[in-house]
C-alpha cells in the first residue's frame, strides 16, 4: 500500500458524511431499488448488462434475513417489469449463513425461485475464507436443483484451482475475481504476479471446460490475457462476459463493449451504502486511489439520481 492510499484510508473516519456520500455515489447506485433500476437502465442504454446487489452482510439475527430476501424478490420483479438486462448477486452471510446454514439455504431458495419464475439468474458472491467451503457446498446443492445459479472464485486463494475443478464438473457459471478480503499467506497468494497467474489459470481452465465465465477484472493485463484465450479457443461472445464494478475503469469498459464483448456491471444499492464503502476501502486500500480521483474529476458512471442528501 503506498503512502497516499494509507493516509486516505486512515483519514476516512474523519471525513464528513456528505463527502462520503459524494465518494460513494460513484460506486453505489443509491439507497432505493428505484435508484438502482434507473442505474441499470442507463447501463443497458450504454450496451452493458448489470447485476444488482442488495447491500448488507454478516447479519446477526435470523429475522434480518427475511427483509433481504424480500428486497431481492422486489428487485427481480422490478427487473422483469421494466424489461431490464440484469441479474442479481447475493452474499450468503446476509441470509444467515453464519447463524443457521439450513435457514440460509431456505432463504436462498426463495430468491432462486423468484429468479426462475422470471427466467433470470442469481449469483452467489464469495466472501472471506471463513465461509468459502460452506458457500461452495451450498452452491453445489443449489446447482443440482437448477441451472440459474452461479458461483464466484477468488484467484488469490490457493485452493481455488481445486475449486475450479469442482465447478467445471458441473459446467457451472463462474465469476472469477482477484479477491478483496485480507487473508494470510498460508491460504492466499500475496504477490501481484502470482495472483495474476492464478487468475489467468482459472479463466483458462474454466473456459476450456466449457463453463460460462464472468471475467471480473479492471486489470488491463488480465483482460488481454483473457482475450487471448477467447481467441485461441475460438469462443463466441455468448460463452463468456467481462464484469466490472460501477464507477471503475469506464474507458476500458467502453472499449470492450464497442469491440462486441458482453460486459456486466456490478450495481450495489441499499441503506448500508456507507458501511459498504468504508469496508471496501479498508479491505482494499488500492481503491483509495479511485477515491482521490473521484474527488477531483467528474464522474464517469451512468447518470442517475444521487444518493439522498447529495447535492450533486
Amino acid at each position: 500500500m503506498n503512502l497516499v492510499n494509507r493516509l486516505v484510508v486512515a483519514a476516512m473516519p474523519l471525513v464528513p458524511r456528505p463527502v462520503v456520500r459524494r465518494i460513494a455515489h460513484r460506486y453505489v447506485a443509491g439507497e432505493t431499488l428505484e435508484e438502482a433500476l434507473e442505474t441499470v437502465r442507463a447501463l443497458n442504454d450504454e450496451g452493458c448488462m448489470a447485476t444488482l446487489d442488495v447491500l448488507g452482510e454478516d447479519v446477526e439475527q435470523r429475522e434480518e434475513t427475511g427483509r433481504t430476501v424480500d428486497e431481492y424478490v422486489r428487485a427481480l420483479d422490478g427487473i422483469a417489469s421494466r424489461h431490464l438486462d440484469s441479474n442479481v448477486s447475493v452474499k450468503l452471510t446476509a441470509l444467515g449463513l453464519k447463524i443457521d446454514r439450513e435457514h440460509c439455504r431456505r432463504e436462498f431458495d426463495r430468491i432462486a425461485e423468484a429468479a426462475r419464475r422470471h427466467r433470470n439468474f442469481v449469483r452467489i458472491d464469495m466472501e472471506d475464507s471463513s465461509v468459502t467451503e460452506a458457500t461452495i457446498r451450498l452452491f453445489e446443492e443449489a446447482r443440482r436443483d437448477s441451472e440459474n445459479v452461479g458461483l464466484v472464485l477468488q484467484a488469490y486463494l490457493r485452493r481455488s484451482r481445486d475449486d475450479a475443478a469442482r465447478a467445471a464438473a458441473l459446467r457451472a457459471n463462474v465469476r472469477v475475481c482477484k479477491g478483496i478480503y485480507v487473508e494470510p499467506d498460508e491460504i492466499a497468494f500475496q504477490d501481484r504476479e502470482e495472483i495474476r497467474d492464478s487468475y489467468s489459470s482459472l479463466v483458462d481452465v474454466l473456459l476450456g471446460a466449457g463453463c460460462y465465465v464472468g471475467i471480473a477484472t479492471h486489470d488491463p493485463v488480465l483482460v488481454e490475457r483473457a482475450l487471448a484465450t477467447v481467441s485461441l479457443l475460438e469462443l463466441p461472445p455468448e460463452a463468456y462476459e467481462f464484469q466490472m464494478l460501477l464507477g471503475v475503469a469506464g474507458e476500458l469498459r467502453r472499449r470492450l463493449v464497442s469491440a462486441g464483448h458482453r460486459l456486466r456491471v456490478y450495481v450495489p444499492y441499499g441503506e448500508a451504502w456507507e458501511a459498504y464503502s468504508m469496508r471496501r476501502l479498508k479491505e482494499n486500500p488500492a481503491i483509495a486511489g479511485h477515491v482521490v480521483k473521484g474527488l477531483f474529476h467528474r464522474e464517469l458512471r451512468p447518470r442517475a439520481r444521487p444518493l439522498p442528501g447529495n447535492s450533486n
